[in-house]
């Protein structure tokens, strides 16, 4: 078998979404926008999709990266050898290690299809569900706002609630801002009422992503580990280790990341050597799920945990591949006020976290990455005509 093809699925959704001048987003009214994923095509007819069902996070390829970067690399070669292409385009001074990702997800997909396999048996399974928190869209509002929503998530069955509080906003103006100056004492407000609402029984957590200084991550840590909260992620930027380092070294509350840094198990390792992390994070942008394999084995052979960066199919069919002793949790969201449960894309036939009343998402035996297109959606909404 081989590869004759690679292109690009484009169609049109609505989205709330829209990047500030800071670059950071803010929810605004509904307007249409472009959505795509990859497509791989064989000789033989078979087709392989990065498609995550999960809108907003995945990296997107251009045409012109997929012309000038993709196809000379692809086109020719058996797909089945993942490792080998991995390593191809790893080594591609050109290559993001997003459009490494997205790539390497398309080919778990095609060999999945191939096999009539999901990707987490193709591993070797695990488990077939796992267990989910609600993670918050970030500037929800006050901290009674933050409390109630944690309520009404716990009786959806969440056992684990993750706060997103001021992040590129000003709480006192509720205006878009730039990250510093942080807002510290209004997040750990909003934690307080979260943790007084739900009482002990929940697991909280708080990503203020890397908006505070090392002088404000560790005192925001000493206040949530008071609250007992369980891991706080990526406090600060991410360019240096050693702030890390030293925040450790201050703090017994586990500190989980790089949650953003580039460079896949590679970068981690060293993170983990520095003793700059406690909880290691991740997902299929640094590298697909070959890239994300290398680096939980990784984690394990270090007797650490590791917490998958936002949810979709490649995440969930790895993590399914994962006992809960390395990775515990599936991060289910970004959740508004108005919603326990994320908005299934409209190019979907069906979610790809499905969660039951005790908090577990169930992950898809669907052959490759499990995800249900609707095809006359996409082409009804085709951007590519």
């Amino acid at each position: 078998m081989k590869i004759i093809d690679v292109d690009i699925v484009s169609f049109r959704v609505t989205s709330n979404m829209s990047a500030t001048k800071w670059g950071y987003s803010e929810w605004v009214p509904e307007t249409e926008v472009i959505r795509s994923f990859t497509r791989i095509r064989t000789d033989d007819g078979l087709e392989g999709y990065s498609e995550q069902g999960f809108p907003y996070y995945f990296y997107t390829p251009s045409q012109d990266e997929i012309e000038q970067l993709v196809k000379p690399l692809l086109v020719g070669e058996d797909p089945f050898d993942r490792e080998r292409l991995w390593h191809l385009m790893a080594r591609h001074n050109r290559f993001a290690e997003g459009l490494l990702g997205n790539i390497d997800c398309a080919l778990w997909d095609l060999a999945g299809k191939f096999a009539g396999l999901s990707v987490s048996r193709m591993l070797g399974q695990a488990r077939n569900k796992i267990k989910a928190y609600a993670s918050t869209a970030p500037n929800l509002g006050d901290p009674d706002e933050y409390a109630a929503h944690a309520v009404r998530c716990k009786e959806a069955g969440y056992t684990a609630y993750k706060v997103h509080a001021n992040i590129f906003w000003n709480p006192r103006t509720r205006q878009p801002a730039p990250g510093r100056p942080a807002f510290p004492k209004e997040d750990v407000e909003i934690c307080a009422a979260v943790r007084d609402a739900v009482g002990d029984e929940m697991s909280l957590m708080l990503d203020p992503w890397g908006v505070y200084t090392l002088e404000e991550s560790i005192w925001v840590g000493r206040e949530i580990e008071q609250l007992g909260y369980k891991f706080f992620e990526h406090p600060m930027h991410e360019r240096l280790i050693e702030p890390y380092r030293k925040l450790c070294e201050e703090l017994r509350i586990p500190v989980c990341g790089p949650e953003l840094a580039p460079g896949g198990h590679f970068t981690r390792g060293e993170w983990v050597l520095q003793h700059a992390t406690d909880i290691g994070r991740t997902d299929v942008n640094f590298g697909g799920i070959t890239g994300v394999k290398k680096t939980l084995d990784m984690y394990e052979s270090f007797g650490m945990k590791c917490e998958i960066h936002v949810g979709g199919s490649g995440n969930s069919q790895i993590l399914a591949a994962t006992e809960e002793d390395t990775c515990e949790y599936y991060e289910r969201g970004l959740l508004t006020l108005d919603m326990v449960h994320p908005d299934t894309a409209p190019y979907l036939q069906a979610p790809v976290d499905p969660m039951d009343e005790n908090g577990y998402v169930s992950v898809s035996e669907g052959h490759g990455l499990g995800v249900e297109l609707d095809w006359d959606y996409i082409s009804r909404q085709s951007a590519t005509e």
